[in-house]
């Protein structure tokens, strides 16, 4: 494949086929998406390098984990630091295997991998192998925020190895197709884990409000969905006269009690992560950003971009592992924020929204749910739900919502709830037919709930009055939709296109065995999905 470069991880990549030219939509070079390959192909070299049979070492996990959450769609635009990052599983490698490099008759055990013997593979070998890798990097991401906060899997850890060493060296069809869905199996896993890696630190979410609404005064706006780096910046901040407000996925975390016990963690600013160059445009407030999506910031708000954690950007300020956010504070105080408040809106005009319906806070009503179902005052589920982004035709969602049935209740989480979070849709049954369970990974929290409900009703999740209608956009929906594909959930809608990723054959194979399909009309699908059962 002879191009400047090749990437089709994303959603928005070049016309349905892969970036090749000499930069991707996501705004990263040829240059840096070269490092990028050659960063998963080392992390091939090191998997190979671990003795499979044992347990890996935490030390080898992290840097494998690491590496992997390098390389998610809008997380590290820095040549440097991933060229470090490269060098950092190299020396890994090197020591597990110390005595590969000194070998006078090299067997290639630990040789690094190129990736362009992926991307020149024949088209369904590619696509499983970009469907294991694509859902590992997202799954990296869960596994890492769970690290943080002290939880680790040694299965969840060992088989990144085992996918990596498939992705690498595995050329049989039904060896590959089993594991892209065991990739969904150990998700499912690692999700646990960081759900309870999140409720164990922070407790357990319950319903909260949400202003919009900036209070006047210094302010610092944090993004992404490290809790961990939310935590630290609001016990640095206290009693220094400035307020803390979430952006995009880090909404969810006012929900959390003992996140809650800030009172200057005042509200919520802005929405998806699409938006970020418009609306931070002039913000007098600085950014810190703990995870993606990050875009190449603009130059009238670049000298407040401060990343963290595996993010990072040419020219901005990282805050290293130390988690001295003192630059940040000072950037703050500097800038002052906005002489007067505020009264911002959502994208439909609310003032507030509304988050923190885990599966805890909807299972506490499980039986009102259940009595309502049964005497027909609840007539379908919709989990509208997954990434946001900027490609046209994702106002779909939100007319998707409006139009659902008044009797019907709308499940959420992600960022692309944003397209409708501050619609006011009304109650049903004494509960609000517009509920957010959380973040992405909280999908782990909405198959609780569908486990649940298909216990109550002694039947398969595919049986509910429940419909899966999901957007994507980078890495960890892609493990999140391996994870519901291993479940056996059928006939989810996916949109707004459909990933590159999926040649004709595999895309088939989903379609025969699982229903997958792409969006179509909201008036269409919301007739095709309550339909379903009947058929």
């Amino acid at each position: 494949m002879d191009k400047n470069m090749f990437c089709f991880q994303c959603e928005q990549t070049i016309g349905c086929s892969g970036c090749t030219g000499n930069s991707g939509v996501c705004g990263k070079t040829a240059d840096t998406a070269k490092l990028q390959d050659e960063l998963t192909g080392a992390l091939i070299g090191l998997a190979r390098a671990v003795d499979s049979t044992t347990a890996v070492s935490k030390k080898t996990s992290q840097v494998i984990i690491e590496g992997l959450f390098t390389t998610v769609t809008n997380v590290n635009f820095d040549n440097a630091s991933i060229e470090s990052m490269i060098q950092k599983v190299r020396a890994e490698k090197e020591r597990l295997a110390p005595d590969c490099r000194k070998c006078q008759s090299p067997c290639g055990k630990t040789d690094e991998y190129d990736m362009q013997q992926l991307w020149n593979a024949d088209e369904d070998t590619r696509s499983l192998k970009s469907l294991i890798l694509f859902g590992i990097r997202g799954m990296a991401a869960y596994a890492y925020h769970a690290a943080v906060l002290g939880h680790e899997n040694d299965e969840v850890n060992l088989f990144f190895c085992e996918a990596l060493f498939k992705i690498g060296y595995e050329e049989n069809t039904e060896a590959l197709l089993s594991t892209v869905l065991k990739v969904g199996e150990i998700n499912l896993k690692c999700m646990a884990l960081l759900d309870k890696a999140n409720t164990e630190t922070y407790g357990t979410p319950e319903p909260t409000e949400v202003t919009l609404t900036v209070e006047k005064g210094p302010f610092i706006v944090v993004t992404g969905h490290d809790l961990k780096d939310l935590q630290l910046l609001l016990e640095q901040t206290s009693g220094k006269g400035i307020n803390i407000y979430t952006h995009g996925e880090m909404l969810p975390a006012h929900a959390y009690p003992f996140l809650k016990k800030f009172p200057h963690l005042k509200g919520n600013f802005g929405t998806a992560w699409q938006n970020q160059q418009k609306e931070f445009d002039h913000l007098p407030a600085p950014i810190l950003y703990t995870t993606n999506c990050l875009m190449p910031p603009k130059s009238s708000y670049a000298d407040r971009v401060f990343t963290t954690e595996m993010v990072a950007f040419p020219g901005t300020v990282h805050i290293d592992e130390k988690k001295d956010f003192t630059p940040v504070i000072e950037k703050a105080l500097e800038l002052g924020g906005y002489k007067e408040d505020q009264i911002l809106t959502g994208i439909n005009g609310g003032t507030k929204v509304t988050t923190g319906f885990g599966h805890a806070a909807i299972l506490s009503h499980a039986d009102t749910v259940v009595k309502a179902v049964k005497s027909g005052e609840i007539s379908h589920f919709f989990l509208v739900a997954g990434c946001d982004g900027a490609k046209p035709g994702r106002n779909y969602y939100t007319e998707f919502v409006k139009q659902a049935p008044s009797d019907s209740v709308i499940l959420t989480l992600a960022c692309g709830k944003f397209r409708f979070n501050d619609l006011d849709l009304g109650e049903i049954a004494g509960l609000p037919r517009l509920m957010d369970i959380g973040q992405c990974n909280d999908a782990y929290g909405a198959i609780q709930v569908a486990v649940a409900l298909a216990d109550a009703f002694e039947c398969s999740v595919n049986e509910l009055p429940l419909s899966f209608v999901l957007s994507w956009y980078e890495q960890k929906a892609v493990c999140i939709l391996l994870t519901l594909l291993h479940l056996g959930i059928k006939n989810i809608r996916l949109g707004p296109s459909l990933p590159a990723f999926l040649s004709p054959n595999i895309l088939n194979f989903l379609v025969e065995n699982y229903g997958i399909g792409p969006i179509t009309t909201p008036e269409e699908d919301i007739k095709t999905l309550m339909n379903h059962l009947l058929a």
